[in-house]
């Protein structure tokens, strides 16, 4: 993926679906989340997290993808 227009038509195609986000935390550390891709928006995407997730939701932006601060899995 080299734009952000390939990234956001690349969640287009996966909303719906099981995705596990891993994203950098800090220096050293990363946060891995699974839940379901649910929706995409001009500059970011959201996922509804698990059941044992402490929040509900998170966001994500495209540049964060496109500058690999978060790498997107998906089940497949």
């Amino acid at each position: 993926m080299s734009t952000l227009e390939e990234i956001k038509s690349r969640l287009d195609a996966h909303i719906g679906e099981t995705v596990t986000v891993v994203s950098q935390a800090g220096r050293k550390k990363y946060t891995k989340r699974s839940g379901i891709l649910r929706s995409t928006f001009p500059s970011l995407f959201v996922v509804e997290l698990d059941e044992e997730a402490q929040f509900k939701q998170a966001s994500y932006s495209y540049a964060d993808v496109l500058t690999k601060n978060v790498d997107v899995d998906f089940a497949d």
